[in-house]
């Protein structure tokens, strides 16, 4: 087995991009200030994972779905990751375009699992909603009691605050008209979105040189308890009969690196949790969270530096 403190070759820039959640002016300043404080010949050939939650809280999810879109042909040769969140994961399944559960059952049997939550939640019963998947629904719901106590701010329509990505798309919250209104590249983009992403031979910086490891991207993070290999298989193969993803959606029980990845070194990379952490290999890239006075940030690696938008405020 190779030791994985290394001197040479010089690694390849992998960049991190945490949660952007419809603010457009953030996502471009941090994009120039990437491409202004990265080698140029090493930002051109660099792996670029955004770790999800593309749309909800800010203004303009079609102009940065728009950005994200774009970024393949504007920079040919770089690789572009995009994980799905669980807004994205809610938004993908409210404009109809989730892969079908693989067992061929309904959506709708996922719903009994917290039907207790519909009133309070007002999940969507608009044109359309006996064949969503549970996330839809409570996207495109009207939430009951518009105070968010957690935040201290009001809720933006759903418990999604998915309000603001309905109005960029030129319809009202909660409207079925949005199917319509989305393009279909909108469409084509959601529908493509993976659930994890893996790579090997991934380079950190540390005290004792670069440090060669495995790196598993998921936008929440991997639950404690249960297989890896089997979390990570499942969420290849994107099983939307689960109506609530762990890993894209989970909290305090996804935080850690399971203990058997203890084993070889591996970086567990996701935004979600609204927090800048970086601790030894658990990497938590989410120091925007939604919030419209946070910047948009993102870790480089091998050197581990952040780097931020410098506009951090967006009408």
């Amino acid at each position: 087995m190779p030791d994985p403190i290394l001197q040479s070759p010089k690694p390849r820039i992998l960049c991190c991009i945490g949660d952007i959640h419809g603010y457009i002016t953030k996502l471009q300043s941090l994009w120039s200030n990437l491409e202004s404080q990265i080698d140029p010949s090493q930002f051109k050939t660099a792996t670029i994972i955004f770790l999800g939650d593309y749309c909800d809280r800010g203004p303009h999810t079609r102009e940065v779905v728009d950005f994200l879109i774009g970024l393949p042909s504007r920079y040919p040769d770089q690789r572009h990751v995009f994980l799905s969140g669980n807004h994205d994961l809610a938004f993908a399944a409210f404009v109809g375009v989730l892969p079908a559960p693989p067992d061929g059952s309904e959506f709708c049997v996922g719903w009994k699992e917290y039907e207790l939550s519909e009133e309070r939640e007002g999940w969507f019963k608009g044109n359309g909603y006996e064949k969503m998947h549970l996330q839809g629904r409570r996207w495109g719901g009207n939430i009951k009691d518009r105070f968010n106590k957690a935040k201290g701010i009001n809720y933006q329509g759903s418990i999604y605050d998915a309000g603001p990505t309905f109005e960029s798309y030129g319809v009202p919250h909660g409207s079925a008209d949005l199917v319509k209104a989305v393009p279909d590249a909108h469409k084509k983009f959601l529908a493509g979105l993976v659930w994890v992403y893996e790579e090997d031979d991934v380079f950190i910086n540390t005290n004792a040189g670069v440090q060669r490891c495995k790196l598993i991207a998921v936008h929440a993070g991997l639950e404690k308890g249960i297989d890896v290999k089997e979390q990570v298989e499942l969420l290849k193969a994107r099983d939307t009969r689960v109506p609530k993803v762990q890993a894209l959606s989970g909290r305090m029980n996804v935080w850690n690196i399971p203990e058997e990845l203890s084993a070889s070194p591996t970086i567990v990379i996701s935004g979600h949790h609204a927090k800048l952490h970086v601790e030894g290999l658990r990497l938590i890239i989410d120091e925007g969270g939604g919030f419209q006075h946070k910047p948009v940030a993102a870790i480089v690696l091998p050197s581990m530096e952040i780097i931020r938008g410098n506009d951090a405020l967006e009408n």
